[in-house]
């Protein structure tokens, strides 16, 4: 159990929480939901020891052992297998006793070792943390990889697979989707399940709360209040609130109509599509919560392209890869006037290659692709968010790409975006992630694409920005390629699905409910190229 009495928490000069009262009970799987800057990473370093209450108590059990993720990797050359198994502190150093042992041939010390480690039930240890990392997309072949070797997403993955492997009464998980693709998601959702100890996490994706949380934990203006339930119980409980306190009625029935249309509009679509009728369900299941989204702060929108031809793109009869690695093979796909297509498939499988494809970024190994002349690609990638330039505010980047252009207009534009007033000249170093892509994408807004190709965009998002982009992506009329382990967003969203996986790019009939029971009825997860997972 853990417990918060009259707490506060200050980071800096900014007083974070005030007056918290509430205790977390042992088995609860508690999802920690609010806007970007409320504290809640600063709560979980409270939860460790790391940082002082500025007020109150935070009371934990004595020996309580809580584990949570590494925000950095060290450049070992352990092997992946053995940097998991390190998790597992007290079975890892038996292990290591007894090799040392055999290694002087110390046949009494090598005794003792195997009879700690069968009173701690050990001798399973190096099987989980195999289990692990074939659960979060490692191939067999790169277990003995040493960590160094790997890219930095894949060593997140590992600083997650350590964590996991950790004996603990408290797991504490700060996004743990970030950098997982959505196989990985859905086997980490199935894992979480089965903790048998109290489980808090951050995320921003919905679905992933939904599929987990038994509890939510709102922190909103400094106050902290738990909820019974997953996220979507949450929204309702508190709409149901707002509603009690008569807050906003006008604008919570400006929103009820404005989700109806919503419903109605993709209603209308149904009648031949599962993917349609996935749409609606996901759209039905907002109802009910028009106050807590009349509250939300940002409002986005993607102007209507200046041009729009039927026809935008297609590849031919295209292998696509790097240098003379070929990735997919013999790819077929095109790009008309409002489809939206997401791409499913493991990390590693090559989407972004495709979209690198799409994008022209990677040049064509084999086969023709085809671009309309009118056509105006809006491509965010990864990497783009690093690509901002620091020193510079949010105005001086739209400076860069339409020098000319009067500074209200600009500041107009960014305030759409919840860059207003001052926000709009403040230069982007202090800026947060989730701020940082928000920028990204309003440049990318800026230039009014009809086609819109987008890697894993909600890295970095709060709940309230995912639900924005939700809406502006749905009221695009372009095309839309979507990457992104957000079921929430890429079910409102897309409306067609691509499987990117063993070289080939397929459709694949289904939606997103029906993809993971498709993934549960294999049995065993597709096998990654051990070369995707290295640096």
């Amino acid at each position: 159990m853990i417990a918060l009495r009259n707490f506060a928490l200050r980071r800096g000069e900014r007083l974070l929480l005030s007056d918290v009262d509430l205790t977390l009970h042992a088995g609860a799987r508690v999802g920690v939901v609010g806007r970007n800057g409320c504290g809640k990473s600063s709560l979980f370093a409270a939860i460790q020891g790391e940082v002082e209450p500025d007020r109150g108590d935070l009371d934990l059990p004595s020996k309580l052992r809580i584990a949570s993720v590494a925000q950095e990797t060290p450049s070992l050359p352990d092997p992946a297998i053995e940097f998991v198994l390190s998790g597992d502190e007290e079975v890892h150093s038996i292990l290591r006793a007894e090799a040392q042992a055999m290694e002087r041939e110390d046949w009494d010390a090598v005794a003792l070792a195997h009879q700690k480690l069968a009173a701690i039930n050990g001798y399973d240890a190096s099987a989980r943390a195999g289990r692990l990392l074939h659960g979060l997309g490692f191939h067999p072949d790169t277990h003995q990889m040493p960590v160094s070797d790997f890219s930095g997403g894949w060593r997140v993955r590992l600083n997650l697979a350590r964590a996991l492997m950790m004996p603990s009464d408290v797991l504490l998980l700060d996004e743990p989707t970030n950098h997982l693709d959505l196989d990985a998601v859905l086997w980490l959702e199935q894992w979480l399940l089965k903790y048998p100890g109290m489980l808090l996490m951050i995320s921003h994706d919905r679905e992933f709360l939904d599929g987990v949380s038994t509890h939510t934990l709102h922190l909103h203006e400094g106050r902290a209040k738990l909820y019974t339930g997953d996220y979507t119980s949450f929204e309702r409980q508190r709409a149901e609130q707002l509603r009690q306190q008569q807050i906003a009625f006008e604008k919570e029935q400006a929103e009820r109509a404005h989700l109806q249309s919503f419903i109605d509009r993709f209603k209308a679509k149904a009648s031949k599509a599962r993917q349609a009728q996935s749409r609606v369900k996901r759209l039905a299941k907002l109802s009910g919560t028009e106050a807590v989204r009349a509250e939300r702060q940002i409002r986005i929108n993607f102007d209507a392209p200046l041009k729009l031809p039927h026809s935008l793109l297609r590849l031919n009869d295209t292998d696509a890869g790097y240098a003379q690695t070929c990735i997919l093979h013999n790819v077929g796909f095109g790009l008309e006037a409002g489809d939206r297509i997401g791409l499913l498939g493991p990390n590693g499988a090559g989407k972004s290659t495709l979209v690198k494809t799409l994008v022209g970024e990677l040049a064509l190994l084999q086969g023709d692709r085809m671009a309309h002349k009118d056509m105006q690609l809006g491509y965010f990638a990864q990497h783009t968010v690093e690509s901002l330039h620091e020193g510079q505010s949010p105005i001086d980047h739209l400076k860069d790409i339409a020098p000319g252009v009067a500074t209200q207009e600009f500041r107009d534009f960014l305030a759409r975006w919840n860059f207003s007033g001052n926000r709009a000249f403040e230069v982007i170093d202090n800026f947060s992630g989730g701020e940082r892509a928000r920028l990204a994408l309003a440049l990318i807004a800026w230039r009014r694409p009809n086609v819109l190709l987008l890697d894993e965009p909600t890295n970095h998002l709060d709940l309230e920005m995912r639900e924005a982009l939700a809406e502006a992506l749905s009221d695009f009329d372009g095309a839309i390629v979507l990457v992104s382990h957000d079921r929430h967003l890429t079910g409102l969203v897309c409306d067609t699905f691509w499987r990117v996986a063993d070289g080939k790019v397929e459709a694949f009939d289904g939606d997103l409910d029906e993809y993971a029971a498709w993934l549960r009825s294999r049995g065993t997860r597709q096998a990654r190229a051990p070369n995707a997972q290295a640096a």
